[in-house]
C-alpha cells in the first residue's frame, strides 16, 4: 500500500498557500482518506480547496495531541465533514506556565468542541486500528513528565496541575510497502523516543519515516545536535519536520543528517 500526504497547514507558507502556527496533513492511503490535526483555524479548509482536496471525503481524523494549534480547526472540520470520527486521546485540559506570568494559560482543545461535538469524537485507548493498516499508538516510555516539567507544560486533573506526561499525545502509523510511515505532530516526548516506541510496537516492521514537528524552536544547538545523533542511531531513512521545530533547528538537523531531513511547508506532498 502506498501513501500520499499533503500539508494543509504549517508555519511556512508556500506557493500562494497561507501558513499559520499549527499543523494539518491530508493523507491518502489506498482508497482511504485520513486527516491529521486541523491547525489553529479553518485555514486548512481554504488550502485544501486550492489544492483540490475534498475534506468531506475524509474517512477518519486524528488529533496528534491536545493543543490548540492542532485542534482549533476541529469545529470547521465537523462542518465540512459530516461522517468521520475524530480520534483523540487522554486529558484534553492542557496548560502552559509562561515566564514572567502568574498562573497557567490554557492551551488545550477548545472546551466548546468537547461539549458540543461529543458524538463525533472517539477516545483512543492503547493501540487502536482506526482503518485497515492505520494505527494510533500512544507513548509507552516512562518518565515523560520530566519533559513536561522542563517545557513548563501541565495538565489539570480536578483542581490540581501536574507536569504533562503527554498521555494525550499519539502517533498515527501507516503500514506501507516501504515500511511504517509515522506522523507525530510535535513529538514532545522526543522524535527518537517516538521512532523507538513504534519500532518496539511493530517489531517485524521497518520504520521508514517520521513526519511532524519536533518541538525544537526553543532548544540550544547542542540539544538539537544531540537529538540528531539519536535519530541517526535509529536507522530511520527519512524525516520531514516543521511547525514547532523552527528554522534554526532544522538547519542544524539538515547539517547533521543531510538528505534524511526534509523541510515541511504548506502544500508539501510526501509519497511513500
Amino acid at each position: 500500500m502506498s501513501i500520499k500526504a499533503t500539508v494543509l497547514s504549517d508555519n511556512i507558507a508556500c506557493g500562494g498557500l497561507a501558513g499559520e502556527w499549527g499543523l494539518c496533513v491530508y493523507i491518502e492511503y489506498g482508497e482511504s482518506r485520513v486527516l491529521l490535526d486541523t491547525g489553529a483555524s479553518a485555514l486548512f479548509l481554504a488550502n485544501a480547496a486550492k489544492l483540490g482536496l475534498d475534506i468531506a471525503a475524509v474517512d477518519a481524523a486524528a488529533l496528534s495531541h491536545a493543543h490548540y494549534d492542532h485542534a482549533d480547526g476541529m469545529a470547521a472540520f465537523f462542518k465540512a465533514n459530516s461522517r468521520a470520527k475524530f480520534w483523540i486521546r487522554g486529558n484534553a485540559k492542557c496548560y502552559k506556565k509562561e515566564k514572567g506570568r502568574r498562573g497557567y494559560k490554557y492551551i488545550g482543545v477548545p472546551e466548546k468542541i468537547l461539549s458540543k461535538c461529543g458524538s463525533r469524537i472517539a477516545f483512543a485507548e492503547g493501540d487502536v486500528q482506526i482503518l485497515p493498516g492505520v494505527t494510533l499508538v500512544p507513548h509507552k516510555t516512562a518518565g515523560l513528565s520530566a519533559v513536561g516539567e522542563k517545557n513548563k507544560m501541565y495538565v489539570r486533573r480536578g483542581r490540581r496541575y501536574y507536569a504533562d506526561d503527554f498521555a494525550h499525545e499519539q502517533s498515527l502509523v501507516f503500514d506501507t510497502t516501504e515500511g511504517l510511515v509515522v506522523f507525530n505532530s510535535c513529538s514532545h516526548g522526543g522524535a527518537d523516543v517516538v521512532i523507538n516506541e513504534i519500532a518496539e510496537t511493530f517489531p517485524d516492521k521497518k520504520v521508514k519515516a517520521l513526519i511532524g514537528g519536533f518541538h525544537l524552536y526553543d532548544k540550544s544547538e547542542a540539544e538539537v545536535r544531540a537529538l540528531a545523533a539519536r535519530i541517526r542511531e535509529t536507522g530511520i531513512e527519512k524525516i520531514y519536520t516543521g511547525h514547532c521545530t523552527g528554522e534554526k533547528a532544522f538547519a542544524v538537523l539538515r547539517a547533521e543528517l543531510g538528505d534524511i531531513a526534509g523541510q515541511i511547508t504548506v502544500g508539501l506532498v510526501m509519497e511513500f
